[in-house]
């Protein structure tokens, strides 16, 4: 990855993709652009739009931009896909864990994208050119069902149908202890966290947007719980988030205090119902639980499951 670049601004400058193509001129102010949009440069450590202003005193740390067929195009690779479904509109994927949804700082190659790229040329636009067919996505380590649109027009149809709530999510997390109830609703506003901007945090603030998770407890011990969740809401890390706020964080969970003693957080998109996007029919989309989850819950769930049905 290359090396990331320091400077301190020494005069304002009223955008920030301006001031980068001043600065480092062997990159055009497009890649800065394309750099800034992955997340990838930063003002005072804070994550910044190709917009904002930068004003003189300003600490500027930047990614510089990839070669130009990276940064601007995802590229198909022959990476093996778990499909759940598939039909001329849209695919289910089963996403194993440790596998990035889209290219971006640090994750150029090897994505779910390029790997869906390889399988299927044809895909929606999306809303960037590294994330073609992406309606939503997963964290990196979270495994199960992920959409992915081939067309424009199932794009559109689905993205409504996320941004009404009509699309039906279901989770299994295994979480730290147990607990006193046997369901409940977490509903608490989250934003970016003030200090660790990796992070998301509860909060009182007016960039805070609401956040709505039901859950369900489906069997555990003291030690370990396996829930059902279903978010309402889609912010990022909402889940995660919400459970540390319950007080029983995802196992495995570094960031939000479930602890190192699992290879990755226990957090799986089990179940999601939407409506097709072209023909209207109602579908279902179910993923096997991962094998890396305990085998005395996993046991559990199917005795669950078989009660919901």
């Amino acid at each position: 990855m290359p090396e990331k670049l320091f400077a301190i601004a020494g005069e304002s400058c009223p955008r920030l993709d301006r001031w980068l193509a001043a600065r480092w001129p062997e990159f055009s102010r497009m890649r800065w652009n394309r750099a800034i949009a992955s997340g990838s440069v930063a003002i005072n450590s804070s994550p910044a739009a190709p917009s904002a202003a930068v004003k003189a005193g300003d600490r500027i740390e930047a990614v510089p931009p990839p070669p130009a067929d990276a940064a601007t195009d995802a590229l198909p690779e022959a990476i093996p896909l778990d499909i759940i479904y598939e039909d001329d509109s849209l695919l289910c994927v089963n996403k194993p864990p440790g596998l990035v949804v889209h290219p971006a700082a640090g994750h150029w190659k090897g994505t779910l994208v390029n790997a869906i790229l390889h399988h299927c040329p044809s895909l929606s636009a999306g809303s960037h050119p590294l994330r073609p067919g992406i309606v939503h996505r997963l964290d990196k380590d979270t495994s199960g069902c992920i959409l992915i649109a081939k067309t424009n027009a199932a794009h559109t149809a689905l993205a409504r149908q996320f941004a009404d709530r009509t699309a039906q999510k279901y989770y299994l997390a295994v979480v730290r202890g147990r607990p006193r109830m046997a369901a409940g609703v977490i509903t608490a506003a989250i934003a970016r966290h003030p200090v660790h901007r990796r992070e998301m945090t509860i909060a009182n603030r007016s960039d805070a947007r609401e956040a709505e998770t039901l859950w369900r407890f489906v069997a555990g011990t003291n030690r370990l719980s396996l829930l059902e969740c279903r978010p309402k809401t889609g912010r990022t890390h909402q889940i995660r988030v919400h459970l540390k706020h319950l007080g029983h964080p995802v196992a495995g969970d570094r960031v939000y205090g479930g602890g190192a003693d699992f290879p990755r957080q226990l957090l799986h998109a089990w179940k999601i119902s939407i409506t097709h996007p072209i023909a209207n029919t109602p579908l279902a989309f179910e993923s096997p639980v991962p094998k890396d989850f305990p085998d005395e819950l996993r046991e559990k769930l199917t005795e669950y499951d078989q009660r919901l049905r």
